[in-house]
């Protein structure tokens, strides 16, 4: 079978960019299928494909082909709601094309599956940028109009696509992310070179015991309630927000021991982790959760919000709060910060539970029986 995969979004370095490389790269481990590599973007071209590059070095090539435009994501949006410039015309080979939640190709009789990690712009959308919305309830329209299949990232949130969107669940398969890989050897890389870790610890100055934050910086990840809920703890602890800014304007404030970093490399990433504290997560709403589970891999306790989807992924190895209440927050931090070795322990045992229960391999299988379907539907 022949997958168009839009690969766009390696560019972003945010979640959706590690659940595409990980599935990507799972997927190219299963027998009888070739992924067809479609991307475009005009500023970040070159960017795109050296990431795709470094991420297939190891991948025989006759698994894989590469089809990269040059065309700005807006043009290209225009291009497809005027139905012009098709998929099949750029590769009319595929079979069958998976999309992300926010751009649909014009190709009506093309088999169509779409990934929707979350809702919440349009439960929240005082949370959205306008723009940002617009283009997603377009996008939606399509999926539903089209009967594509649909892949979510948790039971959560194919509830919320069920009742929200009024997809029929039959079309819905939740395919659980997993521990991203580029963490996973990034972890391994330092905690076998003491010289490389401590370079990175001098490099981004972390002297001072700190609480971590992982995440772009939207309205949706309560950073203002965090920052809030942190500042009578900023005596002894910083506060590290690493992630891009994105439009949250409540998180530009700037004051002594809260420090923003923005996008960080894997390799510092892992050395966030490694030195944090804690990782606090009191998103108001998330498809999946990431940071969790990379949390988790470094033994770092964390601190998130009592929803359906986070209880999903943590399991009962957060410990979670309101993300509504600063008090609440508060006093999560605190008794992380001050649990003590026993409990500590435990907890630790806990993590390794829930980490093992999820793995890219079996997503990717799921993922590509989601294929199938979408290709029987169509005959």
């Amino acid at each position: 079978m022949k997958i168009g995969l839009d690969v766009s979004s390696l560019v972003y370095r945010r979640g959706v960019s590690r659940y595409t490389s990980n599935l990507m790269l799972a997927l190219l481990d299963l027998p009888d299928l070739e992924l067809l590599l479609y991307g475009n973007s005009l500023r970040a071209h070159a960017q795109l494909e050296a990431e795709l590059r470094k991420k297939l070095k190891n991948t025989l090539p006759d698994k894989y082909q590469l089809f990269l435009g040059k065309i700005p994501p807006r043009i290209l949006a225009k291009l497809w709601h005027l139905g012009l410039r098709p998929i099949k015309k750029t590769m009319p080979q595929v079979e069958v094309f998976h999309s992300w939640d926010w751009l649909q190709p014009p190709d009506k009789n093309l088999p169509l599956v779409s990934t929707i990690h979350d809702l919440a712009i349009l439960k929240y959308p005082e949370t959205a940028h306008p723009q940002v919305l617009a283009a997603h309830q377009r996008s939606w329209k399509i999926l539903k109009e089209r009967q594509a299949q649909i892949l979510t990232v948790s039971q959560a949130s194919k509830k919320d696509i069920v009742q929200l969107l009024q997809i029929p669940p039959e079309r819905i398969t939740v395919t659980y992310e997993a521990l991203p890989r580029e963490v996973d050897q990034a972890s391994e890389e330092l905690a076998t070179n003491d010289d490389l870790r401590i370079k990175i610890k001098t490099d981004l100055k972390l002297i001072r015991p700190y609480i971590l934050f992982v995440g772009s910086r939207e309205p949706r990840k309560n950073l203002e309630r965090l920052i809030k809920a942190w500042e009578p703890l900023s005596d002894d602890f910083d506060l590290i927000v690493a992630g891009e800014k994105a439009w949250d304007k409540s998180a530009t404030l700037r004051q002594e021991h809260l420090r923003f970093f923005g996008q960080v490399s894997d390799l510092e990433l892992a050395a966030l982790y490694h030195y944090a504290e804690l990782l606090a997560y009191p998103s108001l709403d998330e498809g999946f959760g990431l940071p969790i589970l990379e949390a988790f891999s470094h033994g770092v306790p964390v601190l998130s919000s009592d929803l359906p989807v986070i209880r999903e992924v943590a399991g009962n190895a957060a410990h979670l709060i309101n993300p509504n209440s600063v008090d609440d927050i508060r006093v999560g931090l605190k008794f992380l910060l001050n649990e003590d070795k026993a409990a500590s322990s435990t907890r630790f045992k806990k993590m390794i539970i829930r980490l093992h229960l999820f793995n890219w391999s079996k997503t990717a299988r799921t993922t590509a029986k989601v294929y199938q379907t979408a290709l029987e539907q169509k005959k």
